[in-house]
């Protein structure tokens, strides 16, 4: 992949976002930390205070349970939510004209729901890889191949 000099590079997953901003140029990487959020996500388990409900059917008077809520899940969607919207408010001031997004596939497509037309028309590619843990330089050698 080739990120431009000056090309904002977000690496995400549903809990973590850096910032990152290409001080380099397309041959030789240099991302440089602009910011870095990370949230608080505890497991869904220990989000829940009680079981699934249960509802009684008319039909056949039996019980069903009713779907468990993955409060996990929707804090990691909530977060890829306020990631788009962090790159609108950017993308509106004009903070970069080339975006790269690394992000697990589920957080990819929850954040692509989002994206304000101002991001899509200066996302220049997305790789879908949870590299949230690695290294900077270990994330400029995998966008290099990618």
């Amino acid at each position: 992949m080739q990120v431009p000099h000056n090309a904002v590079v977000v690496v995400t997953d549903g809990r973590k976002m850096l910032f990152l901003r290409n001080e380099g140029d397309e041959t030789y990487l240099n991302l440089v930390g602009e910011r870095a959020v990370e949230q608080n996500n505890p497991s869904d388990g220990d989000q829940k205070t009680d079981l699934a409900g249960r509802a009684s059917s008319s039909v056949g008077g039996g019980q069903n349970s009713m779907g468990e809520v993955d409060f996990h899940q929707q804090e990691e969607d909530r977060f890829a939510a306020e990631t788009a919207d962090l790159l609108k408010r950017r993308a509106m001031k004009n903070d970069f004209t080339s975006l790269f997004i690394v992000a697990p596939p589920r957080t990819l497509g929850e954040l692509r729901k989002h994206y304000h037309k101002e991001v899509s028309d200066r996302l220049s590619g997305e790789l879908d890889k949870d590299l949230t843990g690695h290294p900077i330089d270990q994330i400029e050698k995998l966008l290099l191949a990618a």
